[in-house]
């Protein structure tokens, strides 16, 4: 053999299969961004329920509302209600809109099943996260990768406030 022969050899199996490669990528990127899939699945199931906002007798423990409002307004504030109350009178008298069809069967049907997808991405998402901090040899860089898609949105939430 030739030594262009044998180097072609070489480099060949020194190269990574592409399955792998799609796999390390698909890890890391996973990594990168579990912590907002958990963020907005968990927002998100809440506020199928509407429980981000004051209505009726209810009102949303403070970090639920500033949650809810990061979710949708990409700000980590309290919601508007709480600068501009209606009066009493009127707040008695003024029926929430979400109560106008969110009773129907089917609008209820629909608001469990995307709660039950919403249970069911945020417990893949805790298992593919447990799947990659247990069973990679790269659990370092993983590790590195989620705290970065941890961090540097809560820094940029509490820039927004």
């Amino acid at each position: 053999m030739t030594t262009a022969t044998l180097a072609a050899k070489s480099a060949t199996r020194r190269r990574v299969p592409l399955a792998r490669q799609i796999r390390d990528w698909h890890s890391y990127l996973g990594a990168l961004i579990a912590p907002s899939v958990l963020f907005f699945a968990t927002t998100g199931c809440l506020q199928l329920w509407s429980l981000h906002e004051a209505h009726g007798a209810y009102d949303p423990p403070p970090l639920i509302e500033r949650l809810g409002a990061l979710h949708k307004d990409q700000k980590f504030a309290l919601g508007h209600h709480h600068h501009d109350d209606p009066p009493p009178a009127a707040k008695a008298s003024a029926k929430p809109a979400h109560d106008e069809d969110g009773s129907k069967p089917a609008t209820l049907m629909l608001k469990g099943f995307f709660t039950l997808v919403g249970l069911s991405l945020i417990a893949s998402t805790l298992v593919g996260l447990w799947i990659a901090l247990t069973q990679s040899p790269r659990r370092r860089t993983l590790a590195a990768i989620l705290l970065i898609g941890a961090v540097v949105p809560l820094v940029l939430a509490v820039l927004t406030a």
